[in-house]
């Protein structure tokens, strides 16, 4: 079972001071139309990470230390590395659900939606 957090529970999170990495899997043409402005967030396309694998990884999210949320458009993408990623061992990652199309919907429209 792959682990999930709905946006509004995202939202809260952003909303705290938690230490987490919120992990963008988007392609870059895709964070021009739709972003979180979060100094947590952290952007490995999908592209790159399929390509270089774990070691595209940042050191703190490689650390397993803090929670990882995965977001990605609607929440396909990012339910396959949240997936991936427990396959190689990692407990602590997390899909946001409905991606940032949902989050923009329910939360924060200023984020953008394409």
């Amino acid at each position: 079972m792959i682990p999930e957090i709905t946006v509004n529970e995202l939202a809260e999170k952003l909303q705290s001071d938690e230490k987490f990495i919120l992990l963008d899997v988007r392609e870059p043409s895709e964070l021009n139309q739709a972003r979180i402005a979060d100094r947590r967030l952290e952007v490995l396309p999908l592209s790159r990470l399929a390509n270089e694998g774990i070691n595209s990884l940042s050191e703190a999210a490689s650390s397993q230390a803090i929670p990882v949320y995965v977001i990605c458009h609607h929440g396909n993408r990012s339910m396959q590395v949240t997936a991936w990623l427990q396959q190689q061992g990692y407990s602590r990652v997390v899909n946001v659900r409905g991606g940032i199309d949902e989050y923009a919907r329910r939360v924060d429209r200023s984020v953008g939606m394409y």
